[in-house]
């Protein structure tokens, strides 16, 4: 599976499920399903490959803004949410976290955010054509800390000058 393949079966998932990350990544598991296990690990690669590429400060504020705070575990799963929304929003978003406020038609917090289920797809898949547990797939782990600069959390001054534009579409008047 290349990238293109990747990408495709990302948005057409994502495109069936109507944007819920739990029906996606169903429709994930049934697809990567239709594959061999090797295709289901070359899925698996790509998708673990730019989970690492997004655990960075930046993204990591981003998700802030939109979630109203995010522990380590929700930014875990915001980065599975941001792969799920296809080629476009995560390349975007990587470039410019703040560029989310344009590249989101919309954000619903009840829904929106969290793909887990998304970043256990591929081992489900492999699991269930082999019934093995699917082995290493030999790419560099992610850093031990977010690239780029820390950010303070916990400053809303800072976080609105920061993201403008999540700021402005995504947090309440006087938040």
């Amino acid at each position: 599976m290349d990238e293109t393949e990747f990408w495709e079966l990302i948005d057409d998932t994502r495109e069936a499920a109507e944007g819920d990350p739990e029906d996606q990544a169903d429709l994930l598991v049934e697809r990567l399903l239709e594959q061999d296990p090797e295709q289901v690990l070359d899925f698996a690669r790509h998708f673990e490959a730019r989970y690492n590429r997004a655990y960075h400060w930046d993204l990591w504020g981003a998700a802030w803004v939109l979630l109203d705070g995010a522990s380590d575990d929700a930014f875990d799963f915001f980065r599975c949410w941001l792969i799920g929304q296809g080629r476009e929003v995560f390349e975007g978003a990587l470039h410019d976290a703040d560029a989310l406020a344009d590249l989101l038609a919309d954000f619903d917090e009840e829904i929106d955010g969290d793909g887990e289920d998304l970043g256990y797809a591929a081992d489900e898949a492999y699991e269930q054509l082999t019934g093995t547990v699917a082995p290493d797939l030999g790419i560099p782990p992610a850093p031990a800390e977010p690239e780029g600069t820390p950010l303070d959390f916990e400053d809303d001054r800072a976080l609105a000058e920061r993201y403008p534009k999540l700021w402005d579409r995504f947090r309440e008047p006087g938040a």
